[in-house]
């Protein structure tokens, strides 16, 4: 892994005789270009100003200017960054040590409402921020859970809170309930008993290789939500939230309590990107709620989803299926009949809960968004407005809000920031929604990152074989495509029509229903059951699941033309596109929303292919044909 990291000692040194101390944030933002890609904005730079150099200062008094700094260490599997980490030896053991610091230039802060876990800080608004105790613990158990040197040594990782310009009287209240044997809170009061406890944790020897063993050190594979989900409501041990994640979670507590505590109303949005962990956060909830005695149900927009919550989460458990519920099964809730209605992949939300089976004396035309914000005292939206790929999808900030202050409803919103699929390349991301021209800027070459991998195969064929390759090496694999081609029902002989086919090459879409065809799984459990990998996977299938390694076919729907690309809805067989009342602007967005949803699936690595010449040569020159 790529880091820029110094001795204090020669941080030090490199500040007080060739660097002031006032441009050591430009230095540090060239060494973070040079090793790990990111260029980092002006108000990101400003804390290294002081903190990093104040830091290296107290090591070097403490005698431990050996000690090894790696700043802006990146946690594994997510873009969510601790802002040093030292690397020694333990002074009585002589095994290596690591402590995270979470730098802050807080001159002044106290407990928002009387939480321990939320912080108002003064000068940066009305918006609560998550206690800076809470957060270094929690980067502290995900490096643990996450990196395989650390296995069997999770008391090597501890983690401070460094508010080095703040004195104990503004933060006094900071201290409560906070400290514990692996986390600490330190001020500018303190400073004396910080050196002290740097000296009882490092011993005077140089720390580089303790840091090469971190860096180098193997990292487990990522925890998928399917295979702990069961765990996580029962023992809620299994997740680690990494701040905004527990930020959010905290906010929902929160306004849980406060709920109750007043009788009142109240609304939580949490937004974020794929793999950002909205369903991780779902989930945590739903088994505190649980655990605390809360009334709290789980919703969500997608069949697949809800049934694989069901099948896997609550295996063998009617009452635990129960907890997983569709958008639509609200219509007759009775106001504020539950305490919590977590609403995940709420970018899924319709307009209305009516379908072809609706009873008449239900299509009263009531708002779904109306029945989900009436069935709770305190509902919680999930959701990524990039992921809306069907008409009639409302699930937008815009709406919820709006509809929510209408009655008078206070609306608390969390974004999350960090990324947790794809490697936790934020550098992916952001060149996916260039290529697919979802946040107005042209397409880039994909100059690489150390954490994700993406390439360009020749053929459908390759693709295949690449994917099986990792399959066969024990890695999750799956390879979806565009909605381009039908998808029709099974054969009599109880075997599946091979409908995706691309010259001599053909290979049959994922079951339509909920039971097994075959060795082919039901729908529901494309993503993660044995046997999925034998079928090609549309976005209704593989939306809000992830897998280990990522195949994408391009339909004819989306081709380059005239130096961009442009989406083609004739080529598409979506039937929801083939709607009346659609409008050619409004397939355009989804089209291109629904290759996000594909393209954002893998932890490890993406691979594509398309059909159209024209395209496959545009991909070419943006992507190396290996992988």
């Amino acid at each position: 892994m790529a880091v820029f990291r110094h001795s204090a000692e020669s941080l030090v040194q490199l500040v007080s005789e060739s660097v002031p101390e006032r441009i050591l944030s430009d230095v540090i933002a060239e060494n973070l270009r040079a090793t790990q890609g990111i260029n980092p904005g002006k108000g990101e730079r400003r804390s290294w100003d002081r903190s990093i150099p104040i830091l290296a200062r107290d090591l070097v008094e403490a005698g431990l200017g050996g000690v090894e700094m790696l700043i802006e260490y990146q946690l594994p599997l997510t873009s969510k960054r601790a802002d040093v980490i030292l690397a020694g030896r333990d002074r009585r053991t002589g095994a290596d040590s690591y402590l995270i610091v979470e730098l802050k230039q807080w001159s002044q802060a106290e407990l928002y409402e009387d939480d321990a876990e939320l912080v108002l800080v003064s000068g940066m608004g009305p918006r609560p921020k998550l206690h800076p105790v809470v957060q270094v613990r929690s980067y502290c158990e995900y490096l643990a859970d996450f990196v395989g040197a650390l296995e069997q040594h999770r008391n090597a990782v501890r983690g401070v809170a460094y508010l080095h310009n703040a004195s104990d009287p503004d933060i006094h209240d900071l201290y409560d309930h906070v400290e514990d044997e692996r986390t600490r809170l330190f001020s500018k009061t303190r400073r004396g008993q910080f050196v002290d406890y740097l000296k009882a944790q490092f011993a005077p020897e140089p720390g580089a290789a303790a840091a090469d063993r971190l860096l180098s050190s193997s990292i487990r594979p990522s925890k998928q939500l399917l295979k702990v989900a069961a765990g996580e409501i029962k023992n809620r041990d299994q997740f680690v939230l990494l701040a905004e994640q527990r930020l959010a979670y905290e906010m929902v507590l929160h306004a849980v309590e406060k709920a109750r505590a007043s009788n009142s109303k109240q609304v939580v949005i949490i937004t974020g990107g794929p793999g950002s962990g909205k369903s991780v956060i779902a989930l945590s909830l739903l088994g505190e709620l649980s655990d605390r005695g809360y009334s709290a149900l789980h919703a969500t927009g997608s069949r697949s989803f809800t049934e694989t919550m069901r099948r896997v989460v609550a295996k063998g458990s009617t009452r635990m299926k129960a907890m997983f519920k569709y958008f639509n099964n609200f219509m007759t809730a009775k106001p504020n009949e539950l305490d919590v209605l977590i609403c995940d992949e709420a970018h899924r939300i319709r307009e209305t809960s009516a379908n072809r089976f609706t009873r008449s004396d239900q299509r009263t035309g009531r708002p779904q968004l109306d029945e989900l914000i009436n069935a709770a005292r305190v509902p919680v939206f999930l959701l990524d407005e990039h992921q809306v790929v069907r008409p009639g999808e409302m699930g937008r900030v815009a709406d919820i809000t709006t509809y929510a202050e209408s009655f008078g409803l206070a609306v608390h919103q969390v974004d999350l920031d960090a990324q947790f699929r794809c490697g936790g390349s934020r550098k992916y991301e952001e060149w996916v929604l260039r290529l697919l021209g979802l946040d107005g800027d042209s397409p880039e070459v994909w100059k690489g990152d150390d954490h994700f991998v993406v390439s360009l195969t020749e053929s459908p064929y390759e693709l295949e074989a690449m994917l099986r390759a990792r399959l066969q090496a024990g890695y999750s694999a799956r390879m979806t495509a565009g909605f381009c081609w039908p998808w029709s029902s099974p054969n009599e002989d109880d075997s599946l029509v091979a409908d995706v086919r691309i010259g001599d090459w053909a290979r049959p879409w994922n079951v339509k229903g909920d039971r097994a065809v075959g060795n082919a799984p039901a729908s529901a459990l494309w993503a993660s059951a044995p046997g999925g990998f034998e079928q090609v996977g549309c976005v209704y299938t593989a939306q809000g699941f992830e897998y280990d390694w990522n195949g994408v076919i391009f339909g004819p729907d989306l081709v380059y033309r005239d130096g961009r690309l442009v989406t083609v809805r004739s080529a598409s067989k979506d039937p929801a596109l083939m709607r009346r009342g659609v409008s050619d602007e409004q397939a355009d967005r989804l089209i291109r929303n629904t290759y996000k949803v594909l393209l954002t699936r893998g932890m490890m690595g993406t691979a594509v292919y398309s059909v159209d010449p024209a395209t496959q040569e545009f991909l070419s020159g943006l992507l190396e044909a290996q992988i």
